[in-house]
């Protein structure tokens, strides 16, 4: 992966019209992912799966290149004004699902709730205004300047302002944000993406249908109908895909590479990660968390190493960090530290040598192998008479679990939102503040606000290489602090029969730009 310098460009980017044309949609894929969106609401929750349905239904203003690039969607154009304004233009005569045109509105309105969204305001903080030029023009306007203002922007998809403005019958208002709760943008959908939903079973199944009138009749795309099917055991995924049963899955267990690479009809794409795989340990529940010596302890008592070699079956890089190889954060002069004897001798200095006892909590079908993962861990604890009550839920009982800070220990997997350091930091080691949103998946009540201060310097430096040491230094401090345990990266594997050619709509970013796919 490569350092992010497209996104300090500032010069015109224009639409480029795609090679292929599209064929028919009229080919159907089944495909079983581990779990299915938790909503249909793209703004309650900020995860994998969410933005997997956005871009199935919605379309982004602009979107990642396989290379780190950025391409243009609904925005076909956009130019630098200043150091603090970003034009776009937006393509003409789209339509969204209920038929309405897209304008500049509806992107405005988009931005509005992005602010007030408790999983996305932290990313959307720098941006001070959207600005509304005309129908088909506005500027992106941030407080100060903004390295990373195109990165976020592949985070707007815009929604369709009149069919989420008013009142239900039930005198609800149709643009509220619920977190875990039923709400009409919950249940309800109209995107300008190439799927509208057309049935939906919660656990069960979600079928989608081509949109008649999607706008990018250019996309090589020929899936006229997608039924999603949620399989959370592994062995069952892999077993539906080898059989016949489906066509498409994600994500492949390790333990599985193998046998789907020796089956004559399967295609298996693998892909280096980038998301982290980690535990918070909460010094608001636990006082000996507190004690930079016993959070030291637990940094020595994990063997990272061994968990991707007998768990992950080498499919994971080793992590004593969050940025991995790539990011401007990653500081190779990191390594992991796993060594009882000094695990159990920090635990004595800081006069817990007899240890104590703790509850974690973790996920069983959210992350490859996460249940056994955290029983790994657990075990690892033990050698230093840490005690874990452990407790593993599925993904949507999870969350909230996650939400409530529910356990002395918590597994979260993180993808950088903004392929960028500082994203780890802004939501996972920042000090927890409600108002602004940073710290939103701090489970751990860890606080350093040098640290802190560090990263929102980071945020205006728009000199790559100052910027760079100021992450790296920001990754040392928190190793230093033992502010989390990192365990590692996970890999990517996706799995499909022979002829559904998903490696040109796979990236590392992991949502599969399905619209795009073809299957022979």
């Amino acid at each position: 992966m490569k350092t992010l310098l497209t996104a300090f460009v500032g010069s015109m980017a224009l639409a480029t019209a795609p090679m292929a044309m599209s064929a028919e949609a009229n080919k159907e894929l089944k495909m079983a992912y581990d779990a299915d969106p938790v909503s249909l609401d793209i703004h309650e929750q900020l995860s994998g799966g969410m933005l997997q349905l956005s871009h199935m239904t919605f379309d982004p203003l602009i979107r990642w290149t396989k290379d780190l690039g950025f391409e243009p969607r609904l925005a076909k154009s956009w130019e630098r004004i200043d150091e603090n304004t970003m034009r776009f233009e937006l393509r003409e005569g789209v339509n969204f699902h209920s038929g309405n045109e897209l304008t500049a509105k509806d992107v405005k309105f988009t931005f509005n709730r992005l602010k007030q969204s408790q999983d996305y305001k932290a990313i959307f903080k720098p941006f001070s205004e959207l600005k509304v030029i005309d129908d088909y023009t506005f500027e992106l306007v941030t407080n100060e300047p903004y390295p990373l203002l195109l990165n976020t922007a592949t985070y707007i998809f815009p929604l369709d302002s009149e069919f989420y403005t008013g009142k239900t019958e039930s005198g609800k208002d149709k643009g509220a944000i619920t977190k875990h709760g039923n709400s009409f943008a919950s249940e309800n959908l109209s995107g300008t993406g190439p799927y509208v939903i057309t049935g939906r079973q919660q656990g069960v199944r979600v079928e989608f249908e081509r949109f008649d009138d999607y706008w990018d009749t250019e996309s090589p795309g020929n899936v006229g109908k997608i039924v999603l099917t949620p399989i959370k055991e592994n062995n069952t995924r892999v077993s539906a895909l080898l059989s016949g049963g489906v066509d498409f899955i994600a994500p492949v267990p390790p333990t599985d590479l193998e046998r789907i690479r020796r089956d004559k009809n399967a295609d298996l794409v693998t892909m280096s990660g980038t998301r982290i795989i980690l535990f918070h340990m909460n010094q608001d529940r636990v006082e000996a968390f507190k004690n930079p010596k016993v959070r030291e302890a637990i940094a020595y008592a994990i063997n990272q190493e061994g968990i991707a070699a007998k768990i992950m079956k080498g499919f994971a890089t080793p992590a004593a960090q969050m940025s991995p190889e790539g990011y401007q954060g990653h500081n190779e002069s990191l390594a992991t530290r796993f060594d009882v004897e000094k695990a159990q001798q920090l635990m004595k200095e800081a006069g817990y040598e007899d240890g104590f006892t703790i509850s974690m909590m973790a996920p069983n079908n959210r992350y490859v192998n996460d249940d056994k993962i955290a029983q790994a861990v657990a075990a690892m604890l033990a050698r230093i008479n840490i005690k874990v009550d452990l407790k593993t839920l599925p993904k949507a009982q999870y969350w909230p679990e996650y939400d409530a800070r529910a356990a002395d220990m918590m597994m979260i997997g993180w993808h950088a939102d903004t392929e960028d350091s500082a994203n780890f930091y802004e939501f996972l080691t920042f000090c927890p503040d409600a108002d602004s949103g940073s710290g939103q998946y701090n489970a751990g009540n860890y606080c350093n606000p040098e640290i802190d201060e560090l990263v929102n310097k980071a945020n205006v430096e728009t000199d790559l290489d100052k910027r760079t040491a100021m992450l790296k230094e920001v990754e040392q401090r928190l190793y230093d602090d033992a502010a989390f345990v990192p365990l590692h990266w996970q890999d990517l594997a996706w799995a499909s029969k022979k002829n559904v050619k998903i490696e040109p709509i796979l990236n590392v970013m992991n949502f599969p730009y399905l619209g795009d796919l073809v299957v022979e």
